[in-house]
């Protein structure tokens, strides 16, 4: 396992070896250069052949996602999706935050399937995994390409990230926003700049972030926020200051997710806790089992968003009323799917 301490920019401070390898390379720390610069980020083009995926979660108010990219340059170090670099033969640690693959095809093949003749109208959610609006969107604009689609269509779709970037995309969420067909989420996971650059390195500020939302809402594109993830002993605290500014800033709705470190990403956050909070680490570590009966994840469909046990509960209850407090709704709004149409077709689909 290569050891790379306080790399500047980075969340992951470990590379597991992932675990379908058969040959592992150890790496001896003492013997890393300290002037070696930290790893660039790398980009790979990704020819998928299909774009949507489906999942079965009852959890989740969506049936179908897109990612536009694997990996993701925020370098969350509490990431659940580093794990799925695993499949690709690298590491759920600096891996997954250094080498990204980029689908460049993502447009014509939602264009594709939206327009088979099989694909009845539903939210598609961008995304389900890593965050559309990385810092690489900038570069490639693959979501906005993904958008273009949507708009087209009038597909309704879904939009979760950390990044102020997604008002760059105004005048498309608008385009959707006419006909009840998007919603756009920022997740705010603490308003201290000092820990916020620790543990989300790539992100955009909590000071941005409430600028995106709004200018999301004052431009007529529905808008919310999720505190999320909520890492007991360490951000827990924050979550009323967190949903009174969101909803100061135009929010319309508010969630809440608990962390959960599933495989690998207990390897790495652990890591992370240890290196850049080392007072807190135990206590943190410890809050986190409280709150998933024992265990640092728990895959169960029921608690794996919410937790189990009085620790959970507790965080449950002080949302709750943090969010009564400050004005939220307890449900947010529904967007329809009734309005897609296919290019070309004048006829009512409906």
């Amino acid at each position: 396992m290569a050891q790379a301490e306080g790399m500047v920019g980075r969340g992951a401070g470990v590379n597991p070896a992932g675990r379908f390898e058969r040959i592992v390379v150890q790496y001896d720390p003492a013997l890393r250069d300290p002037d070696e610069p930290p790893p660039k980020t790398e980009f790979y083009w990704d020819d998928s052949q299909s774009i949507l995926s489906k999942n079965n979660s009852p959890d989740l108010p969506f049936s179908y996602s897109i990612n536009p990219y694997r990996g993701c340059e925020h370098g969350c170090s509490y990431c659940y999706a580093r794990p799925y670099h695993e499949y690709l033969g690298l590491s759920a640690g600096l891996d997954f935050e250094t080498k990204i693959f980029v689908k460049r095809n993502a447009a014509g093949l939602l264009r594709d399937a939206l327009m088979k003749p099989s694909w009845q109208p539903q939210w598609i959610s961008l995304s389900g995994v890593t965050d559309p609006y990385q810092p690489c969107e900038a570069r490639f604009e693959i979501t906005r390409s993904l958008l273009q689609v949507m708009a087209e269509f009038r597909q309704a779709c879904g939009l979760i990230t950390k990044n102020a970037l997604v008002t760059r995309d105004i005048d498309l969420l608008q385009d959707l926003a006419r006909f009840d067909a998007t919603g756009v989420t920022l997740s705010i996971t603490t308003l201290d700049e000092t820990l916020r650059r620790k543990l989300e390195p790539r992100t955009a500020t909590a000071a941005r972030r409430l600028a995106a939302v709004k200018a999301l809402a004052d431009a007529g594109v529905p808008v919310g926020v999720n505190v999320a993830p909520i890492i007991p002993g360490l951000n827990d605290h924050e979550i009323a200051g967190i949903l009174k500014q969101a909803r100061d800033h135009g929010a319309s709705w508010a969630g809440h997710t608990i962390v959960r470190l599933p495989l690998s990403v207990a390897q790495v956050f652990e890591d992370w806790a240890r290196r850049e909070v080392p007072d807190a680490a135990d206590k943190i570590m410890k809050r986190i089992r409280q709150a998933r009966g024992g265990a640092l994840n728990n895959a169960d469909f029921a608690t794996r968003m919410r937790g189990s046990g009085t620790r959970a509960e507790q965080i449950t209850q002080l949302f709750q009323l943090a969010r009564r407090r400050a004005g939220f709704p307890e449900q947010r709004r529904e967007f329809k799917v009734d309005n897609f149409r296919r290019p070309g077709d004048t006829r009512s689909l409906f």
